[in-house]
C-alpha cells in the first residue's frame, strides 16, 4: 500500500524532477517543480483535481525525484523524460521530426535546395519553415525571381546544354557558362537578401541594374530586370505580413472547441509569413488551454532554432520557460501574451487557424467515423476497431521491402508502422516475401504480449491470402480476421474484390465508405513499402562494390559518384578518366577500373 505521508515526510524543498510511477513500475506522469515537497504534496492533499489527474493518484505505487540545480534546469530534464518515456498522462505533442530549412550550398555556383538534419559549415540555412511545402513553395518563388539552379551536382556538373528550367527561365544555366560566376553570385546574395527580410534592399538594386541596362540601350537585358522586380513586387505583398522591422517571431494559439484541443503554430521569419502547423496533443482531455500551451512551449522548442520572440495566446507564468530557451538559444527570448499592432494581428490570424483546423478535424473525425460503421457492418465485425495491412514492394526482386501499417482510433498510427527488409529467399517470390515478414511481425508480438489487430488486409488474391493464414496457423493465433484485397481483373480503383479465408470473394460498391477505408489502409501499405524499397535501392546501387576497394573511403567515393553521375557510368570509364578525378591517383585508378570489371 502506497504511503504519501511517509514519502512527504522525506521530501525536500529543492527544485527538481518527480516522476510518478504505477504498480508494474510504468512511469504515470513526470513533473517538474521549484519545491518538489509542495508540488507532490498537492496531488495528495487538493481536492479540486481534474478528472484525468485524480486517476492518475489512484494508481501511483511510488514517485522517485531528480533534484537540479534550479528550476530551469528541471524544465529540460522533464521534457527529456516526456520524450522519451510518453508517460499516459502527461500532455503529449508528436512533433519528434525535424523542421525543415530551405539551404544554399557552399558551391562556386550555389544549389537552392530543401533540406533536413545538420547543414554544412559552408552551407547558408534559412528557416525553419513549419511543413515541406511552405519550403517549396519559397524555393518556386526564388526560382522565379533570381533563376538560381536547384539540380544536384551529378547532373550539374555533367551538362553540355541548358536544361528546360533554363528555356522557361527559372534558371540562368551556370552549368553551361551562360551566367559568370560574379553574376550568379549577385544573384544568390539578392536571395539570401531576400530571406532575411530585406526586400527593399534587393528591389533597390535591381532598380539600379534596370536604369543602367536601360541606359546603354540594353533593353532586353532591362526587360529581364523590369520582370524581376514585377515578380519580386508581386511575392512581397503576398507573403509579408506588414512588418515594419525584420521581425523573426513564432505565434502560438491554444483553442479548445468542440471537444478537442488545437495549438497552431505560426512562423514569421525576416518579416515573411512562412506557414503555419496545427498540432492536437495526446492525454489533453479536461487540460486548460493554458496548461496546453505551457507543455507546448517547454516540448517544441527543446533541441530546437528558437526565435527571439514568442507570441502567445495565453496569459501564463512564463518566465522560467524564457530563461531555460534564452539559455538555449545564447540569447534573450521574450515572450508575450497581449501583444499590440501588427503583432496583435499575427495572434488573430493564429487563433483563426487553430479554429479551422478544429472544424476540419471534427469533419475528418465524423468521416472516420461513417467509414469505420460502414467497415463493421459489412464485415460483420461490431467490435472491429484495430486493422493492419501489409504489402511487398521491389524491383524485380531486387532490394525486396515489405510494409505493414497500422489503422487505430479512427486513423492512421503513423508511429506504429513497420518496414521488413526481405532477404535469402527467391529474388521476385512475393509469397515468400509475406511469410517472412508476417512471421517477423507477429512472433514479435507473441513475444512482447504486443498489440493484436482485429484484422489483418493483405494485399493480394488467394494465394498470398493463403500464405498469411498457414503463418497464423504456426504461430497458433486464432482470433485475428483475415482478408485479401486483390484489385480484380479490370485492376481499378474502386472494383477491387475482398478475400476471405473461406476462398468467398465479394466486391463493395465503388461509393461504399467501407471499401473507401479499406482503400486508404491499402493505398498507405502501398506508398509506405514502396517509399522504403527505392531508399534501399538507392542505397544498394549507389554504395555496392565501391565500398569493398581499398582505399577508396567516403569522401573518395562521394567524388567519384558525382564526377561520373552514377556507378555505372563509373564503370563504363577508362583508367585514364578516373585518374582524372580529384583525390586519385593512378595506381588507384587502376585498382578501382579493375575492381569494377
Amino acid at each position: 500500500m502506497f504511503d504519501s505521508a511517509q514519502l512527504l515526510a522525506t521530501m525536500p524543498n529543492l527544485p527538481g524532477v518527480y516522476r510518478m510511477l504505477g504498480g508494474d513500475g510504468e512511469v504515470l506522469y513526470v513533473g517538474k517543480a521549484r519545491d518538489l515537497k509542495k508540488r507532490v504534496s498537492s496531488y495528495f492533499q487538493k481536492n479540486d483535481l481534474s478528472p484525468r489527474i485524480r486517476l492518475m493518484v489512484g494508481k501511483i505505487e511510488a514517485v522517485e525525484i531528480t533534484v537540479t540545480r534550479s528550476e530551469s534546469e528541471a524544465l529540460v530534464l522533464e521534457n527529456n523524460l516526456i520524450k522519451a518515456l510518453s508517460p499516459r498522462y502527461n500532455i503529449l505533442f508528436r512533433d519528434d521530426k525535424s523542421y525543415p530549412y530551405l539551404v544554399l550550398s557552399g558551391h562556386q555556383y550555389p544549389r537552392l535546395a530543401y533540406f533536413r538534419g545538420t547543414p554544412q559549415r559552408q552551407d547558408q540555412c534559412f528557416g525553419p519553415f513549419p511543413n515541406a511545402y511552405a519550403v517549396r513553395e519559397s524555393i518556386h518563388i526564388l526560382q522565379k525571381v533570381f533563376r538560381l539552379r536547384t539540380c544536384e551536382d551529378s547532373v550539374f556538373n555533367h551538362r553540355s546544354r541548358p536544361c528546360l528550367l533554363h528555356q522557361i527561365r527559372r534558371c540562368t544555366a551556370p552549368c553551361v557558362g551562360i551566367i559568370g560566376a560574379e553574376d550568379y553570385a549577385a544573384d544568390v546574395r539578392n536571395a539570401a537578401l531576400f530571406l532575411t527580410g530585406k526586400a527593399n534592399e534587393v528591389l533597390q538594386a535591381i532598380t539600379q541594374k534596370m536604369q543602367h541596362a536601360a541606359e546603354l540601350m540594353h533593353y532586353e537585358e532591362a526587360a529581364l530586370y523590369r520582370d524581376q522586380i514585377k515578380s519580386l513586387t508581386a511575392v512581397r505583398e503576398q507573403q509579408f505580413v506588414g512588418s515594419q522591422s525584420q521581425a523573426d517571431a513564432d505565434v502560438i494559439a491554444v483553442v479548445a472547441a468542440q471537444g478537442l484541443l488545437c495549438v497552431n503554430l505560426l512562423m514569421i521569419r525576416g518579416g515573411r509569413h512562412l506557414g503555419d502547423r496545427s498540432l492536437f496533443p495526446q492525454n489533453a482531455q479536461d487540460v486548460s488551454t493554458q496548461e496546453a500551451l505551457t507543455a507546448f512551449l517547454a516540448q517544441h522548442y527543446l533541441n530546437r532554432a528558437i526565435p527571439s520572440q514568442i507570441i502567445v495566446s495565453e496569459t501564463i507564468e512564463h518566465e522560467v520557460i524564457a530563461a531555460a530557451l534564452g539559455e538555449q538559444a545564447g540569447y534573450k527570448v521574450s515572450i508575450t501574451a497581449h501583444p499590440s499592432g501588427e503583432r496583435r494581428r499575427w495572434l488573430q490570424m493564429t487563433v483563426n487557424n487553430a479554429q479551422l483546423a478544429i472544424t476540419r478535424q471534427v469533419a475528418q473525425k465524423s468521416t472516420q467515423n461513417a467509414r469505420l460503421a460502414a467497415l463493421q457492418n459489412a464485415l460483420n465485425m461490431p467490435n472491429l476497431q484495430r486493422v493492419e495491412c501489409f504489402d511487398i514492394s521491389h524491383t524485380m526482386g531486387e532490394a525486396t521491402v515489405a510494409s505493414c501499417v497500422v489503422y487505430d482510433q479512427e486513423a492512421m498510427q503513423p508511429g506504429q508502422y513497420r518496414r521488413y527488409n526481405i532477404s535469402g529467399i527467391t529474388p521476385g517470390d512475393d509469397y515468400a516475401a509475406m511469410r517472412d515478414a508476417l512471421t517477423r511481425r507477429y512472433t514479435k508480438i507473441q513475444q512482447t504480449d504486443g498489440k493484436q489487430p482485429d484484422l489483418i488486409l493483405i494485399d493480394g488474391g488467394a494465394g498470398q491470402l493463403g500464405i498469411a493464414q498457414a503463418v497464423m496457423d504456426d504461430l497458433g493465433i486464432a482470433d485475428i480476421a483475415l482478408i485479401g484485397v486483390a484489385k480484380g481483373v479490370e485492376r481499378k480503383a474502386g472494383m477491387e474484390q475482398l478475400i476471405t479465408t473461406d476462398g468467398q470473394a465479394t466486391r463493395l460498391a465503388p461509393d461504399d465508405p467501407a471499401l473507401h477505408l479499406i482503400q486508404q489502409i491499402r493505398d498507405e501499405a502501398h506508398r509506405f513499402a514502396i517509399t522504403g524499397h527505392r531508399a534501399r535501392r538507392g542505397k544498394a546501387r549507389t554504395s555496392s562494390s565501391l565500398e569493398d576497394i581499398p582505399g577508396v573511403g567516403p569522401k573518395r567515393r562521394q567524388k567519384l559518384l558525382e564526377t561520373f553521375g552514377g556507378l555505372r557510368e563509373l564503370k563504363n570509364a577508362g583508367v585514364d578518366e578516373i585518374a582524372r578525378v580529384e583525390g586519385i591517383g593512378q595506381a588507384l585508378a587502376e585498382q578501382i577500373y579493375q575492381a569494377l570489371r
